[in-house]
């Protein structure tokens, strides 16, 4: 989540209007993450995020998000609902860009990341992967290996401004990749970016996803090695074996992965790795100074990239084959 695009105090009054939910308020920009426009809205009968889509969202791909948390609400996921207009349609324009409203969720996302979490994750993870496969809509993974290339080719001329050599070690560890990359797990819908600002808790209990704007189809093992990734390091960049078992073993539980999928855990791991770090690295390079949003570093992708890349096998997670 971030802030884009600003919105008029009598832009929002109109756009507010066309639902039965009474005046604004207070409006609040929410700065975390890098993707869409976010607003906390707090109206007369209740609080909603109001999300504008930016440019990186094709409006195309809208009904399938927009379907999925529809989808696996019904299906018992705790995650955010897209709120009918008097008119009964949920997707609507603001500020010339395409605009949503969607349920408040309670909780909070954890800012220190206990095993604990990483269990509730591993359940919830897996009960997501299940709950999608009935999804009627497909949608490609725009940055998945096919796509990080062309991620590479416009940030390289610039990356050795944030680490010497970096464009060239990059490029080597694409080459790697594009060679490997696996194309026949187990797959279905995926998060893909469920990191803990995506992830509420109350009293150390799981209580909902959210943000669901690069949910696509995809290995759902790749999906395991985005959360390990973002779940299973600690702050000093050391990667923490007891989270990663605990995610693993609880996501087991619920789905059990094939001797496939945990054979390629590394592999993922450092094509995540690469994935975050590309969109990252862009991003540092890119961003408006203007933009409300927190700009995420690309180094900390970089150092679990080298982590992965000196891992023999899934053993040296503290994962049993």
């Amino acid at each position: 989540m971030a802030v884009y695009t600003e919105v008029s105090d009598e832009d929002l009054a109109a756009f507010v209007a066309q639902y039965d939910l009474g005046a604004v308020l207070s409006c609040k920009g929410i700065a975390e993450g890098v993707e869409n426009t976010n607003y906390l809205l707090v109206l007369e009968r209740g609080s909603f995020i109001l999300t504008l889509y930016e440019k990186r969202v094709r409006p195309d791909d809208l009904p399938f998000f927009l379907g999925l948390m529809e989808h696996l609400a019904a299906r018992g996921i705790d995650c955010p609902q897209p709120v009918k207009a008097s008119d009964g349609r949920t997707l609507r324009t603001l500020a010339g860009r395409p605009a949503v409203l969607v349920t408040f969720l309670e909780g909070l996302w954890p800012r220190r990341i206990l095993p604990v979490h990483c269990a509730e994750l591993g359940t919830a993870l897996a009960r997501f992967h299940l709950a999608g496969t009935d999804f009627a809509i497909g949608r490609r993974n725009s940055l998945s290996v096919d796509g990080w290339r062309p991620l590479l080719d416009a940030a390289a001329p610039r990356a050795d401004e944030v680490k010497p050599g970096l464009a060239e070690a990059l490029a080597g560890e694409l080459d790697r990749l594009e060679a490997d990359w696996p194309s026949d797990l187990p797959s279905g819908i995926i998060h893909a970016d469920l990191f803990p600002d995506n992830v509420f808790f109350r009293d150390r209990a799981l209580t909902g996803l959210i943000d669901f704007y690069f949910a696509c189809t995809d290995a759902f093992a790749y999906d395991v090695a985005i959360c390990m990734n973002a779940w299973c390091f600690e702050p000093d960049g050391a990667f923490n074996a007891t989270k990663a078992r605990l995610l693993l073993a609880n996501y087991r539980k619920v789905r059990p992965l094939s001797s496939a999928e945990t054979a390629a855990l590394p592999l993922l791991c450092r094509g995540s790795a690469m994935r975050f770090l590309l969109t990252r690295l862009y991003d540092w390079l890119n961003t408006p100074p203007t933009a409300l949003v927190k700009r995420k570093d690309p180094l900390e992708y970089w150092s679990k990239l080298r982590f992965h890349q000196g891992v023999a096998g899934p053993g040296d997670y503290g994962i049993d084959p």
